[in-house]
């Protein structure tokens, strides 16, 4: 294996090929859940180098984890802790950030380091828009991960993030890695002549339209449908795994073609609070089925959320105002540095969430006063954003309807609006925080993403005390007329995480409910049958990310060897 490490350094740099234990921290754990060995890290700084990287890996049958940011939240990106029949080299595409704007802004093409805040702040002049604005984009995602991921986004409009449009490579039955171009371009007939026009933005000056999807078309009618007794969208949905799409690591990805989106020249942020669950959901039922304008987002949190937010997501929240988005991956790959050291000297790993913590204690307020009010008033609360024609559908809507005896509402300012949002996003770091500042009462987070069907009305979870008992914090969040929810669990120390997790799930599948919504698998969930059979068409080898949905983590999925010819090929 040192051979392959020397040869990694030659293909990509030696500055670019990490080994040690705190330098290949960042990479081998995840942002909130997964650590494992690897036996190093590779950033190549051009897709001929990822290319020539990944034969060199497939040359030496190791393993290959395809890492964006590492931002996933059920460690999908990442190593598992053992159960590994072959060592393991993360392959980290941060460097490869090229993005073209093709067809009039109306389609990109992404290489695999390009981030939603990179695609974003592009699109920006053009009046466009990519699947998603926020949410991942706060912490600095990547747009390939999303694709293969199957990831939602909060924007009710454009569905799961999906493409039918890809240059990637796999492993054939027969042991051959192959380049595929499926991206709808003439590139040329080799794979290094194809990467290279990519690295170099040599693209045809007239790119012709696909009949192939480089997003969901169907979803805006398809979430409309309120009375279906299935979920909008979960990661498993068969409509959306195709090549790259949901493929979770199962293909190495070069590049992806995406629709983007017109951006809406005028919005506004509703703010609605109420007591009654039961309010909540009859105005979601009335929006996807009565309303000609869908709306932009409509983020769900409840008030323990807020207030989890609030507390412990301060840091993070005012950062990214006054830095951006786009500057949270060098905070996390700071903050990771950081902690490998203090682990190093015996310390733990939570001293920058400790200090981090202490100083946001006395930080001035940094909520808009209005959402304050309304979060001692009502107990779950609804962000509204509408466009365009459909604001004054809305407050029309919404003046018809409140005040209640139980909610009421109030249309944000524009800083109000944006604080609104910021807060919601906030909740996900603040659960993490929470965890690693309170080690003496909490064992671990139990983070559950899951999606009720588009005709459940009983949406907001009521445990029993068996459950209850074992939880010191639950948080409820999510995309709400989507139907999906993040609900997450501190679990008391000493308490079974696994049994409180099962014991939850079953409740769920009670209730018609489809998980993982859009986190996929990881290596928390296991893949229904369905999925497992994508993955091995995929990945017949089991090179790439095995053991995601709790699969083998063997070569040939621990099936018959067979002969591996480690040829390589273009189709």
């Amino acid at each position: 294996m040192h051979e392959l490490i020397l040869s990694l350094g030659d293909i990509v740099g030696s500055n670019f090929v990490f080994t040690g234990t705190t330098e290949t921290r960042r990479f081998r754990q995840g942002y909130r859940y997964g650590e494992g060995e690897i036996l190093a890290a590779v950033q190549p700084g051009t897709l001929v180098e990822m290319w020539r990287a990944l034969q060199a890996c497939h040359r030496a049958k190791v393993i290959v984890i395809c890492q964006a940011a590492n931002t996933g939240l059920t460690g999908g990106s990442t190593p598992a802790s053992d159960g590994y029949d072959r060592s393991v080299v993360v392959l980290n595409t941060m460097r490869l950030r090229r993005l073209d704007v093709i067809r009039n802004g109306e389609q990109v093409i992404c290489q695999p380091g390009v981030t939603l805040d990179q695609l974003e702040k592009r699109l920006q002049p053009l009046g466009r828009e990519p699947h998603s604005v926020i949410g991942s984009s706060c912490i600095g995602a990547s747009v390939t991960g999303g694709i293969c991921n199957n990831s939602g986004g909060s924007l009710i409009r454009r569905g799961p993030a999906f493409t039918q449009l890809s240059i990637h490579a796999r492993v054939t039955a027969d042991g051959e890695l192959k380049l595929i171009n499926h991206l709808g371009i003439d590139l040329g007939d080799s794979a290094e002549a194809i990467l290279g026009r990519l690295d170099a933005g040599e693209l045809p000056e007239d790119i012709p339209a696909s009949a192939l999807l480089a997003s969901d078309h169907e979803y805006s009618s398809h979430v409309r449908d309120i009375d279906a007794p299935t979920p909008a969208r979960f990661n498993a949905d068969p409509r959306r795994l195709y090549e790259a799409s949901g493929s979770a690591g199962h293909l190495p990805v070069f590049a992806l073609r995406l629709d983007t989106f017109a951006a809406d020249e005028n919005t506004q942020v509703f703010y609605i609070g109420s007591n009654d669950p039961a309010e909540l959901e009859t105005l979601r039922r009335d929006v996807l089925s009565g309303f000609r304008n869908l709306p932009i987002a409509g983020e769900y949190m409840h008030r323990g959320a807020f207030d989890i937010s609030r507390r412990y997501g301060k840091d993070m929240y005012m950062y990214i105002r006054a830095f951006g988005t786009d500057k949270v991956p060098h905070a996390f790959k700071a903050k990771s540095r950081f902690d490998g050291m203090t682990e190093k000297a015996g310390l733990g790993s939570a001293v920058s969430d400790r200090l981090l913590q202490a100083l946001s204690r006395v930080l001035p307020e940094h909520l808009p006063r209005r959402l304050i009010e309304f979060r001692d008033r009502y107990e779950h609360h609804l962000l509204l954003k509408m466009g365009s024609d459909g604001i004054q559908e809305a407050r029309t809507y919404l003046e018809s309807r409140f005040p209640t005896p139980q909610g009421g509402y109030f249309e944000c300012r524009p800083e109000e609006g944006k604080a609104a949002f910021l807060n919601r996003f906030a909740i996900g770091g603040a659960m993490v925080r929470y965890r690693a500042v309170h080690p003496r009462t909490v064992e671990d987070i139990v983070a559950l993403d899951i999606a009720l069907p588009r005709n459940a009305t009983e949406w907001f979870e009521q445990l029993p005390p068996h459950i209850t008992e074992n939880i010191e914090f639950a948080m409820y969040c999510g995309h709400f007329f989507c139907h999906v929810l993040h609900q997450e669990y501190l679990v008391k120390k000493g308490r079974d995480c696994d049994a409180i997790k099962d014991d939850i799930l079953g409740l769920l599948a009670a209730r018609g409910a489809e998980y993982p919504a859009e986190h996929n698998v990881g290596h928390l969930y296991e893949a229904k049958p369905s999925l497992k059979e994508f993955y091995e068409a995929l990945d017949p080898s089991n090179a790439f990310n095995p053991g995601i949905g709790k699969t083998s983590r063997q070569f040939r999925w621990g099936k018959a060897l067979g002969n591996c010819k480690c040829e390589t090929a273009i189709e």
